[in-house]
């Protein structure tokens, strides 16, 4: 599905299983993070969507071919590096789902009723972290100007980014959901979408 399908203004459900899932895994990922290896976490949203809203039902993770796919290879060094700096050289920084775990996800999907909708991927607190040359960067759950680029070229309706903070032992997360700009070749930034997350509290009749 292509964000031009959809309403102006969609919101994003998003089941609370679906979210855990991924922030067990990112969680997991962030503890490998070294300054020299700032280790990725994406995956796929698979739902349903209709012309008010999108409803994220579950994830779907997938390898990544940053390095081994040909057409990665060629994006980052032809594109991604000349846009956004010698940092994104790191072969350990960016993401390129496997083709083939896209395409298994998809089928996987149609199969049971539903569709791919777009991704997720974590932002760490690189500037508690990372090199210290980078720590002026501060991330956050908003848009890189790379992640712009990539969601874009995807045109996938809604791309959440889930921004992790460590303070001592405890972890937190804020998560926000975003449409493509308007075009690949558009300089116009990344819309905000309303996010829904559900809850199990238990609601009187």
């Amino acid at each position: 599905m292509r964000a031009s399908h959809l309403g102006e203004c969609c919101t994003v459900l998003v089941e609370d299983q679906a979210l855990d899932d991924f922030l067990e895994v990112a969680v997991g990922e962030y503890q490998r993070i070294t300054p020299e290896s700032p280790v990725p976490c994406f995956a796929l949203l698979v739902g349903t969507a209709d012309q008010a809203t999108l409803t994220v039902e579950l994830v779907a993770f997938g390898r990544n071919a940053r390095t081994t796919d040909p057409a990665a290879r060629r994006e980052f060094t032809e594109s991604i590096v000349p846009l956004f700096g010698p940092a994104y050289e790191n072969e350990t920084r960016g993401w390129w789902i496997d083709s083939h775990d896209l395409l298994r996800a998809s089928r996987e999907a149609e199969a049971d009723g539903l569709e791919i909708l777009g991704s997720v991927h974590m932002h760490p607190d690189w500037h508690r972290i990372g090199p210290l040359e980078e720590r002026k960067l501060i991330p956050s759950e908003r848009p890189t100007p790379m992640d712009q680029h990539i969601f874009g070229n995807t045109g996938w309706p809604v791309n959440l980014i889930c921004y992790l903070e460590r303070r001592g032992d405890v972890m937190y997360h804020a998560l926000a959901a975003w449409a493509p700009p308007p075009s690949e070749s558009s300089h116009q930034p990344c819309t905000e979408l309303p996010l829904r997350i559900r809850t199990n509290a238990v609601v009187a009749v």
